[in-house]
């Protein structure tokens, strides 16, 4: 998509109409004018439209391309333009929750279309004692189930690439994709 030289869009400020009365009858000077004028147009278009380049929910799609490396969002081609906006939209609220099961859920549902569920507490442990023995250490860490929702395929890798990104350093995230929509029965 292109923003320059956009056929027929004519200019609001037109330059001819500005110039000293002089120049008003003058058709060499009407004519360079309108040139410039065609030029201008898509820069003024631009301006006058600036909030919306920096909403995801409207900003044209190249866009959202740009935006999403300001937010640091993933921004993957393949996904559809809806999916690619809603993940520029809600990149800084994943990036609060990231490292926490909330947002591993919302993160693998907003990039997969998946149902995530997240069991376990990946180690983390309080006390209302100072000085308190450490908890013993969970070998097995958080799990990570996952569900298709009318997805036929899920790619694995992405899942767990996703969930190594997502969870916290310290933890040992287990991943299991399970098939069919979840169930009151597994919970």
């Amino acid at each position: 998509m292109t923003r320059a030289a956009v056929p027929g869009l004519p200019s609001r400020y037109p330059i001819g109409g500005q110039l000293p009365a002089l120049y008003a009858d003058d058709d060499f000077a009407q004519r360079f004018t309108s040139g410039l004028d065609t030029v201008l147009a898509p820069v003024f278009a631009t301006l006058d439209n600036l909030p919306a380049y920096f909403d995801p929910r409207v900003a044209p799609s190249d866009f959202v391309v740009w935006l999403a490396s300001w937010v640091g969002a993933e921004d993957d081609p393949r996904w559809p333009l809806a999916l690619r906006r809603e993940a520029v939209a809600r990149a800084v609220e994943l990036h609060r929750w990231r490292g926490t099961a909330r947002g591993l859920v919302e993160a693998l549902r907003l990039t997969l279309g998946v149902h995530a569920e997240v069991t376990g507490d990946g180690g983390a442990a309080w006390s209302s004692s100072p000085g308190a023995d450490l908890p013993p250490a969970s070998a097995d860490g958080p799990l990570v189930r996952v569900r298709q929702d009318g997805n036929a395929n899920i790619d694995p890798a992405r899942v767990h690439a996703i969930v190594r990104a997502m969870c916290p350093v310290h933890t040992n995230c287990r991943v299991e994709i399970l098939p069919g929509p979840p169930t009151d029965e597994g919970r």
